[in-house]
C-alpha cells in the first residue's frame, strides 16, 4: 500500500514553523514520519512551492503521515491499478549526477543538452521510455541545506516534465515507490504521474 498526501501551509503556518529554507522543510517532513526501530526511510517528498498565501508539499509514503501541528494534510491510498497503465504524463525533480567508476564519487550533470541526454539514458533503468519531443527541463540550479552544526550541503536540481511509456513494469513500479536518482531524502526523486488515454500516447505530437 502506498499513500499520496498533500501538505498545505499558510503564510502564518510557515512563520510559526520558522520555515525559511530547504533544510527547515526537510525537518518538517521528517517529523511527520517518526523513526521505526531503525527501519530505512519509507517516504518521498517534493516542494511544489506556491504563492504569497500558501505553500504545498507532495508526499508519497508506505504509511500515513502524522497530523501536523501546523498546516493541513490530505491523504489517500493509491490503488495498485494506478501503476498498471501503459502511458503517463510525468514530472519529477531530481538531483542529476553521474557516478565516476572505481572512485565511486559523483559529478553533477550541467547544461540543458547534457541533462536531456542523461535523463533519456537513465529512464530505461527506471522502467520507462520518454518521448524526446515531450521532454522539457525546468528550474535548473542548486538547493542548499544548511544544518544546525554549520555544515551546508548543496545538491544540483532540475525538474523534468514529459510523457513516458512503461517498458519494464517491475522497474517502473519500484521507481515510483522508491524514487529515482540521488538525494531522495532531501526532496528529490518523487515521480509524479498522471495516466494518459491512448489518443494522448507517445505517438501523438504536440502542436
Amino acid at each position: 500500500m502506498m499513500i499520496a498526501s498533500a501538505l498545505s501551509l499558510s503564510r502564518a503556518d510557515c512563520k510559526a514553523l520558522a520555515l525559511t529554507d530547504a533544510y527547515g522543510l526537510h525537518k518538517l517532513v521528517y517529523s511527520l514520519f517518526p523513526e521505526q526501530d531503525g527501519r530505512k526511510r519509507d517516504f518521498l517528498y517534493v516542494d511544489k512551492g506556491g504563492d504569497w498565501n500558501c505553500r504545498r508539499i507532495l508526499l508519497l509514503s508506505a504509511r500515513r503521515p502524522k497530523t501536523p501541528e501546523f498546516g493541513v494534510i490530505e491523504s489517500r491510498e493509491i490503488q495498485e491499478s494506478f501503476l498498471h497503465k501503459d502511458y503517463y504524463a510525468f514530472e519529477v525533480t531530481v538531483n542529476p549526477t553521474r557516478r565516476n567508476g572505481p572512485s565511486r564519487t559523483t559529478t553533477p550533470i550541467r547544461g540543458r543538452d547534457n541533462l536531456h541526454n542523461w535523463f533519456m539514458q537513465k529512464s530505461s533503468v527506471w522502467g520507462f521510455a520518454v518521448d524526446p519531443d515531450s521532454l522539457h527541463i525546468r528550474n535548473m540550479g542548486v538547493v542548499s541545506f544548511g544544518r544546525e552544526n554549520g555544515v551546508t550541503q548543496t545538491h544540483g536540481s532540475a525538474t523534468f516534465v514529459g510523457k513516458l511509456q512503461v517498458t519494464n513494469r517491475e522497474a517502473f513500479v519500484y521507481s515510483f515507490k522508491n524514487g529515482v536518482g540521488r538525494a531522495k531524502g532531501f526532496g528529490f526523486g518523487l515521480l509524479q504521474i498522471v495516466p494518459l488515454q491512448k489518443q494522448e500516447n507517445l505517438n501523438t505530437k504536440e502542436e
